[in-house]
């Protein structure tokens, strides 16, 4: 099941689990639509893949014999955050970012 990270990992703004701000790498990496869109430039720094909107998980449970849902599938509390500083990313990202994710 996909972790529902509650922060950007650059910026720290809150991403709760209905934001249509968020974005997501293969590997889960979390960031909000600005960071993406004006520092990353799709360009993951931990793997150097793409991003995709990070789906919405439903509230309500609509099939509540499989216990699906925020209520059964609650999102992470625990706040993450890049282990690149600022340099090492705009150098990761100016070297692979004129490729599109499918040819990295």
């Amino acid at each position: 099941m996909l972790e529902l990270r509650p922060n950007c990992e650059l910026c720290d703004c809150d991403l709760p689990p209905d934001s249509a701000d968020a974005r997501i790498c293969s590997y889960e990496c979390t960031y909000c639509a600005n960071c993406v869109e004006t520092v990353l430039h799709n360009v993951c720094p931990t793997c150097g893949g793409g991003f995709a909107p990070r789906p919405i998980r439903p509230v309500k449970s609509w099939r509540p014999e499989k216990r699906l849902g925020l209520g059964f599938d609650r999102p992470s509390d625990v706040r993450r955050h890049t282990r690149f500083s600022a340099e090492e990313i705009r150098v990761h990202v100016a070297r692979i970012r004129h490729l599109q994710p499918s040819e990295r």
